[in-house]
């Protein structure tokens, strides 16, 4: 039986495939879930077109199916959540919480490379919509890592919220679509500690009940080069998901299962010995390609 007090889910882009390092935040996240009889969603980030791939979205989702990642209700795909994130946007315009900006991203990095809040009096209409950031949270209680700080000039920071382009931002979207499902905690990538202040001041600003953060090492290449669909990683191999799956938990610092054929029983070992103190608890954890 699910335990609908805990909801989390797994989030891609549909810019690639699945690779090695997806693997283990979608691993993370599922064991953390099912561990705890919770309910495990999938949502596409659908957002972006020009970074998209043709039919990556359902590649991606056959291959959580070929390990065993089966995901709760239907799929959320944030292209359908348009409507939503504009009519949050307006009413932030409409309450002097948001407002356009003309600034260029030349600019700001000439001005230092954090945005100085120029535009917010300019009452102007056209351009990048920001937030106008009241809260600036800088630290955060992370649920693996512990107290997370970063830069207060960071934090303070008005971000984007629109682009200029008429593309919503991530920020805003991540952070409405896990408000919509009542998402509890939100286990994913350290390359995410960051924004994750910025989400926490959205949904303080929103009124919104804030989940809480469980982030994982990031599997890369070499120092500051984490696997990544930008990088080229390469897929993991949905024919053959036994060794990946074994070397995701590995990875994870999770026991040995039985390297079944059947990676349901593999997922079911995995799940019943759960263990998230044995997480590594550095943010990167080098690998070979």
């Amino acid at each position: 039986m699910n335990n609908t007090s805990y909801i989390g889910r797994f989030a891609p882009s549909p810019s690639g495939s699945l690779h090695f390092g997806s693997l283990v935040a979608a691993l993370g996240s599922y064991l953390r879930a099912r561990s705890k009889q919770g309910l495990w969603l999938l949502r596409i980030e659908d957002i972006d077109p020009p970074r998209e791939v043709s039919g990556a979205a359902d590649d991606i989702m056959h291959t959580l199916e070929a390990f065993g990642l089966h995901w709760d209700g239907e799929v959320l795909y944030q292209s359908q959540r348009l409507q939503d994130y504009q009519q949050h946007i307006d009413a932030l315009l409409k309450s002097n919480q948001a407002y356009y900006c003309q600034c260029t991203r030349k600019q700001i990095q000439q001005r230092g490379g954090v945005y100085d809040g120029r535009c917010r009096e300019l009452q102007l209409k056209q351009g990048a919509i920001r937030i106008h950031n009241q809260l600036a949270v800088a630290q955060f209680i992370d649920d693996h890592l512990g107290q997370v700080c970063v830069d207060p000039a960071f934090a303070a920071e008005d971000f984007i919220i629109k682009r200029s382009d008429g593309l919503y931002a991530y920020q805003l979207a991540v952070v409405l679509d896990d408000a919509f499902q009542g998402i509890t905690e939100i286990v994913r990538g350290a390359d995410l500690l960051e924004a994750s202040c910025r989400q926490i001041s959205l949904f303080r600003q929103f009124g919104f009940q804030e989940p809480s953060f469980f982030h994982l090492p990031l599997a890369s290449t070499q120092a500051g080069r984490k696997l990544s669909k930008q990088n080229h990683a390469t897929p993991v191999d949905k024919r053959h998901p036994q060794p990946a799956l074994l070397a995701a938990l590995e990875f994870l610092g999770q026991a040995a299962v039985t390297p079944q054929a059947d990676v349901t029983q593999m997922l079911a070992q995995a799940v019943a010995q759960f263990d998230p103190d044995s997480i590594p608890k550095q943010t990167e954890i080098l690998i070979g390609r």
